[in-house]
């Protein structure tokens, strides 16, 4: 038999001050509402793969639709997964987060496919970070809708004037950023 202090002692502290919660399922990936969040996270960063891949930009110095396009999907995809929340804060946050993430892989996608041999100088990554940038600000537009239309509209039906305000904001900030 083993002494009490000896019991304890393979008890971790955290277990043994009472901090550990035990786990609920993590993340189930069969659960519809986390693939529409994963792909909303992944909507921009996949619509700069096909405007680079099928319609390379070729020049950096005007507005193309592409730009525009890509924005646009970022912010739809940032407000379709801060939809998947539950309360105004959760979906505040999820769809700030989900418009950062998309913006960061939206500039690696451009900084990889650019196809320049020197990245600074590529239209593609210079689009896709006016890009990026429109779409983090719509996000952030999008993400602050969402929290004013938390308690007024239900998750279901917040999502498109979020969307609507946050496509805006992206779309100014990516034209003002390119027609500089």
């Amino acid at each position: 038999m083993t002494p009490p202090a000896a019991e304890e002692e393979e008890v971790p502290v955290s277990v043994r001050l009472g901090g550990v919660v035990p786990p609920e399922d993590p993340e189930d990936w069969s659960r519809p509402l986390t693939w529409v969040a994963a792909i909303g996270m992944l909507a921009g960063p996949l619509a700069a793969v096909a405007w680079i891949v099928f319609a390379r930009p070729g020049n950096a110095s005007a507005l193309l639709p592409g730009t525009l396009f890509v924005a646009g999907a970022l912010v739809a995809g940032a407000v379709l997964t801060g939809s998947t929340q539950i309360g105004r804060s959760w979906a505040f946050a999820g769809t700030l987060g989900a418009g950062l993430f998309g913006a960061l892989l939206t500039v690696v996608a451009g900084t990889v496919l650019g196809g320049e041999r020197q990245a600074a100088a590529s239209p593609a990554l210079a689009l896709s970070f006016a890009a990026a940038v429109g779409g983090a600000a719509g996000a952030l537009g999008a993400a602050i809708a969402a929290f004013g239309l938390g308690d007024l509209l239900r998750r279901e039906r917040r999502w498109l004037p979020s969307a609507a305000v946050g496509v805006v904001v992206a779309l100014i900030v990516a034209r003002l950023l390119v027609e500089q």
